[in-house]
C-alpha cells in the first residue's frame, strides 16, 4: 500500500469490501487489513445492506454485479442515504456505457476485473488521499478568490473580507466537502441539525443558500447550482 497514506488516516478510514467470489473479496479484505484499515467484508447485497445499517463508511468497494441485487442499484441508496460515502466498482464489464453509469451514480473510481493487485492499491490510494484530504484538511476552503477557515469563522473574496453567520458557515463546509454531488434539501436539513437540536426548516434553508450566494456568487461566478427537484451542489466558482 502506498506508503504516503499515515496509519494515522489509516486507523479513521473504515472500509466496506462487497464482492461475491470470496477468494477475492478475502484478497481484497487481506491487503486492506495489512495496511491498517478497518475493513468488513459482505458477500451479497442484502449482508452489505445490513452493514450499513449500524455502521457509516468512508469508502465501499463495490462489485456490480451481486447474487441478489445491482450494485449500480445498491450504490444510489448509499448515496442517497450518505452521500459523502467514496464508492469504487469492481466488475467483468468494461462497457463503456457501465463505467459511465458508474461515475454519473458518483463513484470515485472503476476497476474491471481481472486486475492486479499493485492497480487496485494504486487507484486506492489515491481515492484515499483524496478522503484524508477533506477530512484532515476541511477547516480551510481556497479557491483563489473564495478563501474559508471553518475553524477560525473568517472568510474573503478576493481580499475583501466576507461576515457569515454560524449556520452559513455550517452549510459552506457541507457544501466544500462535497463538491461536484448533488446534496438533497432533506440531506442539508439534517447535517444542519445543530449541537442544540434546533431544526433548521426548509425555509430557513432556502435563505440561507440564498444569503451565501448573494455573499459570494460575484464577479459574473457561480458557487452554488440549483439542480431543481433535487437539491444543490458546489461547483466552486464556475463562471457563469
Amino acid at each position: 500500500m502506498d506508503a504516503t497514506l499515515k496509519m494515522k488516516e489509516c486507523d479513521t478510514i473504515r472500509i466496506l469490501v462487497v464482492e461475491d467470489d470470496r477468494l477475492l473479496n478475502n484478497t481484497l479484505c487481506y491487503n486492506l487489513d495489512a495496511a491498517g484499515y478497518v475493513v468488513d467484508s459482505a458477500l451479497t447485497k442484502s449482508a452489505a445492506s445490513n452493514f450499513l445499517i449500524k455502521q457509516d463508511y468512508d469508502l465501499i468497494v463495490l462489485d456490480v454485479n451481486l447474487p441478489d441485487g445491482n450494485g449500480f442499484d445498491f450504490c444510489r441508496e448509499v448515496k442517497e442515504r450518505r452521500p459523502d460515502t467514496a464508492v469504487i466498482f469492481l466488475t467483468a464489464n468494461d462497457m463503456e456505457s457501465d463505467m459511465l453509469k458508474g461515475y454519473e451514480l458518483g463513484a470515485e473510481d472503476y476497476v474491471t476485473k481481472p486486475f492486479p493487485m499493485s492497480v487496485f492499491q494504486k487507484k486506492l490510494s489515491v481515492v484515499l488521499g483524496r478522503l484524508a484530504k477533506q477530512s484532515g484538511g476541511g477547516a480551510c476552503y481556497e479557491d483563489g478568490a473564495l478563501s474559508i477557515n471553518f475553524s477560525e469563522m473568517t472568510a474573503s473574496l478576493s481580499g475583501k473580507a466576507l461576515v457569515f453567520t454560524p449556520l452559513e458557515y455550517r452549510l459552506l463546509k457541507i457544501l466544500t466537502k462535497h463538491p461536484q454531488n448533488v446534496l438533497t434539501r432533506q440531506v442539508l436539513l439534517e447535517k444542519l441539525w445543530d449541537a442544540d437540536g434546533n431544526f433548521v426548516d426548509e425555509h430557513a434553508l432556502t435563505s440561507a443558500i440564498s444569503r451565501v450566494r448573494n455573499k459570494i456568487e460575484t464577479e459574473g461566478r457561480q458557487y452554488i447550482k440549483t439542480v431543481y427537484g433535487m437539491g444543490y451542489m458546489w461547483i466552486g466558482g464556475a463562471l457563469k
